[in-house]
């Protein structure tokens, strides 16, 4: 029987028998984007690429030999695992029918006001788990709905009692308390990423007054009409500058023009109601194709 080695967070899972290992592609904890070895394969590959894994059937019949080292060629003829890893844009991938059914479950439940954290954090699970990394397989998020009740329902409780008060100033203030918590929510999102169970150890570090500082910024160039998205493509260079803890750098790649064009025709789309599932995975797939993860360093020596 065949043993099958698996690559996880840059290291070498293994070896499983062959039937211990289809249970691992079964539970997908092997994806199709997830690389792995057997003996007889002259390198890592992605699971897709093996004929009859995913499907089922037998493995390749090729002439044995050892694992490649994780860091050696065996991935695309140069730089092994190490080469897979080190860089790439992300992607996303979902079907419009479930985006559907799970937006407009979000959006009327929402009108109850008190499931909302629920069904953030359950539409978040799912969105998450739709999103590609490279050299990170079944991105997850472990976040607990619970954690956002005391800031849902705090804030709930202080725009009543400012709503009687009346005051334009305590209105500002709301509003940056309202900036403060969406702050601590990429925060606290950021730090539940996982990828096969295991949490990233991401952080996001941007301090609370850049962000203020952002959000403003963004306000104030809606009166410019266009600028608005040049704002927006810094402030998401800012945003991905500001996630710590991943070996490789998050760059955001997408121009203010790239932004602008895209947002008016999805905004001329969205107003005909049908497209707006087609448009939003458009958005988002063009969002994730601007992110990209490179080597520490490599944008400094461009």
């Amino acid at each position: 029987m065949a043993s099958w080695f698996y690559a996880s967070e840059g290291k070498q899972q293994g070896p499983f028998p062959e039937g211990q290992f289809r249970d691992l592609v079964a539970q997908g904890v092997v994806r199709p984007d997830t690389l792995v070895w057997t003996e007889g394969m002259a390198g890592w590959q992605k699971a897709a690429e093996i004929p009859g894994l995913i499907g089922g059937g037998a493995p390749p019949a090729v002439p044995a030999g050892g694992p490649p080292m994780m860091g050696g060629s065996g991935y695309g003829g140069a730089g092994g695992y190490a080469a897979a890893a080190s860089g790439g844009s992300l992607s996303v991938d979902f079907g419009i029918l479930e985006f559907t059914w799970r937006t407009l479950a979000l959006v009327i439940g929402s009108c109850f006001i008190i499931p909302v954290p629920w069904l953030f954090v359950w539409y978040t699970k799912w969105i998450v788990s739709c999103v590609r990394v490279p050299g990170r397989p079944n991105l997850s998020f472990t976040g607990s709905a619970m954690t956002l009740v005391p800031w849902y329902f705090g804030f709930i409780v202080l725009a009543i009692a400012l709503g009687y008060v009346g005051s334009e100033i305590l209105s500002n203030l709301l509003f940056i308390v309202q900036v403060v918590l969406y702050w601590l929510l990429i925060k606290w999102m950021v730090a539940n990423l996982a990828s096969n169970g295991q949490l990233l150890g991401l952080s996001f570090t941007g301090s609370v007054w850049a962000y203020i500082g952002w959000n403003l910024l963004f306000a104030i160039s809606i009166i410019t009409i266009i600028g608005w998205a040049w704002v927006a493509a810094a402030q998401m260079r800012w945003f991905c500058r500001s996630i710590e803890g991943t070996r490789r750098e998050i760059v955001f790649k997408g121009s203010g023009l790239d932004i602008l064009w895209r947002g008016i025709v999805a905004a001329i789309l969205c107003a005909l109601i049908i497209p707006i599932p087609w448009v939003y995975r458009w958005i988002m797939n063009w969002f994730a194709s601007q992110t990209e993860l490179v080597p520490r360093g490599s944008q400094a020596a461009m």
